[in-house]
């Protein structure tokens, strides 16, 4: 895997990650008591979360983006 995910798309991803898991478990909303929207955000903040962490995003691949500059 060759790094795709530049610096500050990676601490935005770290953010949003974290922001999309606290919302889900911790917002009280109405529209988080369905359990498949509030699995399905905070599985989305874990993606976020992992493709900063390992600085890959196969979804970049597939549409030839790069946004570090090796």
């Amino acid at each position: 895997m060759i790094a795709n995910v530049g610096n500050l798309d990676r601490a935005a991803r770290l953010v949003l990650g974290v922001a999309l898991i606290a919302v889900a478990l911790l917002s009280g909303w109405a529209i988080f008591d369905g359990v498949a929207l509030k699995y399905g955000t905070i599985v989305l903040g874990i993606v976020m979360m992992a493709t900063a962490t390992i600085r890959f995003c196969p979804l970049y691949t597939v549409l030839r983006v790069k946004t570090c500059r090796n």
